[in-house]
């Protein structure tokens, strides 16, 4: 019965294959995905015979369809279909591939596709001015430096030394292994817990950053973000994050180049006035850290406080 199976849909591809349109349909079907009206005009046929023989396709599992907009767009999905489809399709294509009808249909569906990049090149021609705009206000200002976190492996262990709130374990917590969200403020903790419940891959634990409730070695990964000016004693957080992380595991630092704003010491309880490169270098080496990176952040637009520094290194 298998047997008789098979040869049915042998006959059913032989029956579909009958049909010069149908061949042509799938030769520039095959690889790319093309819309009812650009199929016309390559094959030159009414969109109402386009569709008629699409159908046919699809009702055979030729082609697959997806939904782009207010458009369909077709192809043929020769990785998914049968071996013996795939067989007789190459035979098939082999045959008609050099025929009169075939090429001049090369013709235009290159040319269909030069228009589609035509289109493309005028959008930007005539927004270049005003693209930063209209993606922040699609997507936002910040959309593609939120994308960079997907080069996060999904086993990495992160520690969020000084986690405030939770914001950045939020931001974090789809595209890490796991992440250790410290704070020493039960009231931060307490804000942090609420908005990182959904996420089970978080774990939160009070304890100060000069002495981390975190095993040593247990990190591949340390950020202080925006905390190092409120510690009393930055090189003994530097040396703890040290021993919290994995030889050859890296921190990162992000905080304020030094300024003079004294009513920060006061209204926002820092400590330090901001932090030079020679100051961060020294003490990342003197915790036990190499390949110190360093690089100085353009203010955003509208931003208000002091210049801010990222700096990363090496667990040596």
């Amino acid at each position: 019965m298998k047997e008789l199976h098979t040869s049915y849909e042998a006959v059913d591809h032989l029956s579909v294959l009958s049909d010069s349109i149908r061949v042509r349909m799938l030769a520039v079907l095959d690889g790319r995905e093309l819309t009812v009206g650009e199929l016309g005009d390559i094959l030159q046929l009414p969109q109402s015979t386009v569709s008629r023989h699409l159908k046919t396709l699809s009702d055979a599992s030729w082609v697959t369809s997806r939904r782009d907009g207010t458009s369909r767009l077709y192809m043929m999905p020769i990785a998914e279909m049968e071996t013996f489809a795939k067989d007789l399709w190459e035979v098939v294509r082999g045959n008609v591939g050099s025929s009169p009808a075939a090429l001049e249909d090369d013709r235009r569906l290159k040319q269909t596709l030069a228009r589609r990049r035509m289109k493309s090149e005028e959008f930007f021609s005539s927004a270049a001015g005003q693209w930063d705009r209209l993606r922040e206000e699609l997507f936002g200002a910040t959309s593609h430096l939120r994308a960079m976190v997907g080069f996060i492996e999904p086993d990495v262990v992160i520690g969020d030394l000084g986690c405030g709130t939770g914001n950045v374990s939020s931001w974090l917590a789809p595209f890490a292994g796991q992440i250790i969200a410290v704070d020493d403020s039960k009231e931060m903790l307490k804000s942090a817990r609420k908005q990182l419940n959904s996420h089970k891959n978080v774990e939160v634990r009070q304890g100060s950053l000069e002495r981390l409730p975190i095993q040593k070695g247990e990190l591949d990964l340390a950020l202080l973000m925006l905390v190092l000016h409120h510690l009393a004693e930055p090189p003994l957080a530097l040396a703890e994050a040290a021993r919290t992380i994995k030889r050859g595991g890296r921190l990162l630092i992000l905080d304020m180049l030094p300024h003079d704003r004294e009513a920060y010491r006061q209204s926002m309880g820092h400590v330090w006035l901001g932090f030079s490169e020679k100051q961060i270098q020294r003490w990342l080496i003197d915790a036990g850290f190499k390949d110190v990176r360093w690089h100085e952040l353009s203010p955003e637009p509208g931003a208000k406080g002091p210049t801010l520094f990222v700096a990363t290194a090496r667990r040596a």
